[in-house]
């Protein structure tokens, strides 16, 4: 069995701790290990508060009621987009947002779950938030706490920030797979 949900959310700070609880109660329905739930949670926070904070355009106090995207789920630059897949044995979500994306290059880091073969650009500075500061660690906490995961941007539309992680089920789960 397979399942999956998407929330269109307004880029407001109440919307991080929603997607989060709807994650979480989603996961504990399935049946779903609750140590891999909270991990997916934390990325998912991290992965919203990014979106909430550099998602948009710049121009969401000035309504456009003209414009062709106007009221549009996910369209809109005051909003972004959360989407689970329970599939199997993996959880795959993907946060997309109406903002600016990601700078040209982003580099990756291979980390201690990076796919195999998957190797960080030896060119590419260490772009790492320094010990003490006070914001900057979502995305490497995404990695951390992910299996895989995808930073990219959609043309003209916004960042994509996507990550996965294999499932472990508490017995008698309603989804765990046979």
């Amino acid at each position: 069995m397979s399942m999956w949900w998407s929330l269109h959310l307004r880029r407001e700070a109440a919307s991080v701790p929603l997607a989060r609880r709807f994650l979480l109660g989603t996961m504990e329905t399935a049946g779903v290990d609750p140590d891999v739930s909270y991990d997916l949670s934390v990325a998912l926070s991290e992965a919203c508060a990014n979106a909430v904070e550099h998602g948009g355009r710049g121009d969401e106090d000035v309504p456009d009621p003209g414009r062709a995207d106007a009221g549009q789920p996910g369209q809109a630059c005051g909003q972004y987009r959360v989407t689970a897949y329970l599939d199997g044995g993996r959880c795959r979500i993907e946060v997309a947002d109406s903002g600016p994306g990601f700078p040209a290059r982003h580099a990756l880091r291979a980390g201690p779950h990076a796919p195999p073969g998957c190797q960080a650009d030896p060119q590419a500075p260490d772009t790492r938030p320094p010990a003490m500061a006070e914001s900057g660690r979502g995305l490497c906490l995404i990695e951390e706490l992910a299996d895989h995961v995808h930073f990219g941007n959609r043309p003209g539309h916004g960042a994509v920030v996507s990550f996965d992680k294999v499932l472990k089920w508490r017995e008698g789960a309603l989804l765990m797979v046979s």
